[in-house]
């Protein structure tokens, strides 16, 4: 599945979030995901230190403010999950507190995700998992203990419909950073299904990790980088998430199974390998010789392994220049 995330790249205008929603579409999202919450919900208007974000992107913003600025009004998301399902698209969210949570439930969301920060938030999990709905776990801060206490706590409420996104918490992520060999770990340790929320910048990232059993690729969408936002600057524009997509779509096709076996077309290509042929005309009764036979394409022939055992025989007919070796030409 690949999830558009809109986040705060609307800027405060409906009409650009419904713009981003069908680009979504056009791009081949399967699904765009919203975030539900309000600055007070995250944290509070104060600038001391504790609340001052230093260095990357919001540089010099507070908490607060950076909430603010990037949060998707909730009279939208009615709205918006009703226009991406007319497209045929999904619409999910991320709450951050009860009050998300029980809004979603209302608004007919059919999966939750938890974002990384808020893995250690024992009472939203818990009041989530008693949904019964599909659970997605961002990773990106998360040590493992946060890990299986998240699980558990589905697991106590008997939702076990749950995935863990490999993710990073840095924006731009840097490459070096990723750590895509880290998915099937997740898979084989908690036992449950993998995907990738990423945050670097190009499509290479999320083709890459396809072959580590991915099952959903999350990517911020924008119309344009240079329109700004809180996360304008690592966002996708629409033609290249499409292309993204269309990767995705390839990689998937080109995984095949582990097993060592040739496709129907493989096989039929094995008429252009080496065998073994006359390649002058042989009389009856002359001698078979590296002059008159030889080891050439295509694979019609004897195999290659029988030349020196045909070397010496006698021909039983006249073998024209070009006709393939069998067993019944020579004795």
């Amino acid at each position: 599945m690949c999830v558009a995330e809109i986040s705060g790249n609307h800027l405060h205008d409906y009409g650009r979030a419904v713009e981003i929603v069908h680009a979504a579409k056009e791009a081949g999202a399967d699904a765009v995901k919203l975030q539900t919450y309000t600055a007070d919900s995250l944290s509070i208007d104060c600038d001391n230190e504790y609340f001052q974000i230093h260095g990357g992107l919001w540089d010099g913003m507070t908490e607060y403010k950076l909430y603010e600025e990037a949060s998707t009004p909730w009279d939208w998301q009615p709205k918006l999950k009703e226009l991406a399902e007319s497209l045929g698209m999904e619409c999910f969210s991320s709450p951050f507190d009860f009050a998300a949570v029980d809004f979603m439930k209302d608004c007919g969301m059919p999966a939750y995700k938890v974002a990384s920060y808020e893995i250690n938030d024992i009472p939203l999990i818990r009041r989530i998992a008693a949904l019964h709905k599909p659970v997605i776990f961002a990773t990106g801060v998360a040590y493992p203990e946060d890990i299986e206490r998240a699980l558990q706590v589905c697991k106590e409420a008997g939702n076990e419909e749950v995935m863990l996104l490999k993710c990073v918490s840095a924006y731009p992520t840097p490459y070096e950073e990723i750590n895509l060999a880290m998915i099937p770990t997740l898979a084989e340790k908690y036992d449950c299904l993998t995907g990738l929320s990423d945050h670097s910048m190009g499509s290479v990232v999320p083709i890459g990790a396809v072959p580590f059993g991915i099952k959903m690729v999350e990517k911020h969408l924008t119309l344009k980088r240079a329109d700004g936002g809180p996360d304008g600057a690592f966002s996708m524009e629409p033609e290249e998430f499409k292309d993204m997509v269309t990767g995705i779509r390839i990689m998937e096709k080109a995984i095949g199974t582990s097993a060592y076996a040739l496709t129907d077309k493989q096989v039929k290509e094995r008429n252009g390998s080496r065998s073994l042929f006359a390649v002058k005309d042989i009389r009856t009764g002359e001698a078979l010789t590296p002059e008159n036979v030889r080891s050439i394409r295509p694979g019609y022939g004897l195999h290659t392994m029988y030349y020196e055992e045909v070397l010496g025989k006698k021909a039983l007919c006249d073998i024209a220049k070009g006709t393939p070796l069998a067993w019944e030409l020579f004795s």
